[in-house]
């Protein structure tokens, strides 16, 4: 019997490590099959992913960091912009949008109606951000995602690149940008920085996109199979 407890600390770390495997392997499903919504294989979407991962960290190249952008620096704030979080979501954004021929109105309206959710579920925080409190911060990818399946209702094939346009540029607007001089209106003590698409401060930009596309997929999931049965009694 005494055998148990010891039994019980040796197995609790190694499920600790499984579950953590797990959740990983979970989110690494969701975000390829995103990224395959959106027409990317499944090499791209990986290597979309490692990057944007990789450029999530900092890092010091010769004393500069080459992951965080500096933008400028006012009222003890040094503000940057993420390579992973924030400029590879903009630039898969305007490939998406030119490459899918996506209604630039349409994105337009996309955008502005999660700029309109974002702006109400975030709030400036000096001592982390711009932040927003669980269940709000999915919101606007629900949003992204509704307003996508509305436009492109007869053309599945644009829904989901339009959700992570909305999605991914809304929220850099909404939050980051609009709630930005509420921020650096805070003067902290010492300089902090302020990363725009980074893993501490702003982290909605890259996953709204993905949650988006990914209740994109699960939405439409229906139609495709009722597309795909009526297509086989032709």
């Amino acid at each position: 019997m005494s055998s148990i407890p010891y039994l019980v600390l040796f197995l609790q770390p190694i499920l600790y490590v499984f579950f953590l495997l797990l959740f990983l392997y979970i989110g690494y499903l969701i975000a390829t099959k995103a990224f395959q919504e959106m027409g990317f294989s499944s090499i791209e979407a990986i290597i979309i992913l490692f990057v944007s991962y990789f450029f999530h960290f900092s890092i010091l190249v010769n004393g500069i960091d080459i992951s965080n952008i500096y933008l400028f620096f006012y009222n003890n704030w040094i503000v940057r912009i993420n390579i992973g979080g924030a400029i590879i979501p903009i630039l898969i954004s305007l490939y998406l949008v030119s490459k899918k021929k996506l209604s630039i109105s349409g994105v337009t309206v996309g955008i502005f109606i999660v700029i309109l959710t974002t702006y109400a579920v975030t709030y400036p925080d000096p001592r982390s951000g711009i932040v927003s409190p669980f269940p709000y911060w999915l919101l606007p990818a629900i949003f992204a995602s509704l307003y996508s399946i509305i436009s492109y209702w007869g053309d599945r094939i644009k829904s989901p690149p339009l959700a992570y346009v909305s999605g991914t540029i809304g929220v850099l607007i909404g939050a980051d940008i609009a709630h930005l001089p509420q921020l650096l209106s805070y003067r902290p003590q010492h300089p902090i920085n302020a990363v725009i698409g980074g893993a501490n401060v702003f982290d909605m930009i890259f996953i709204t996109g993905l949650i988006a596309v990914f209740i994109d997929g699960i939405l439409l999931f229906k139609k495709k199979r009722g597309g795909t049965n009526n297509r086989s009694y032709e």
